[in-house]
């Protein structure tokens, strides 16, 4: 498979798995203002897309196997 289609496979993969979210992590901190002087906390959610995940992943993984098969013709060149 040439890398053209390659490519086009991984994000095709990456838009079929929707448009749901990742949460990576919940921070909480003190609110701003009066608020936070008394007491009060907010509360922020970091999410990533999950076709941004998929999209990435694959072509990191994509990019490892072109290394590895650069790095293997250059040593049977040699």
């Amino acid at each position: 498979m040439d890398n053209l289609k390659m490519v086009g496979a991984i994000t095709s993969a990456a838009a079929a798995t929707g448009t749901g979210s990742v949460t990576i992590a919940t921070i909480t901190s003190s609110a701003p203002g009066i608020l936070g002087a008394i007491g009060f906390t907010t509360t922020t959610t970091v999410a990533l897309p999950v076709a941004g995940v998929v999209a990435v992943a694959g072509l990191v993984a994509f990019g490892v196997y072109k290394g590895v098969e650069i790095a293997r013709q250059q040593s049977e060149s040699q």
